[in-house]
């Protein structure tokens, strides 16, 4: 399922570097920081499930 889905994800890729290529300096930092905050948020719910994951097992042991 996943090599399926990685074919069009990076595709959006090269299409995001070419509109920001285009549209200059600072929309491109506004085009990156907005891929960073769209990236958080998984990212901590998964760093928060891996924490409690962590800690209760530290805890049954």
């Amino acid at each position: 399922m996943l090599t399926v889905m990685s074919s069009p994800l990076m595709a959006q890729c090269s299409l995001c570097t070419k509109t920001a290529q285009q549209l200059g300096e600072g929309p491109a930092k506004g085009l990156n920081n907005g891929i960073l905050m769209l990236a958080f948020t998984p990212l901590a719910i998964i760093g928060l499930l891996a924490f409690r994951w962590w800690k209760s097992n530290r805890e049954a042991s």
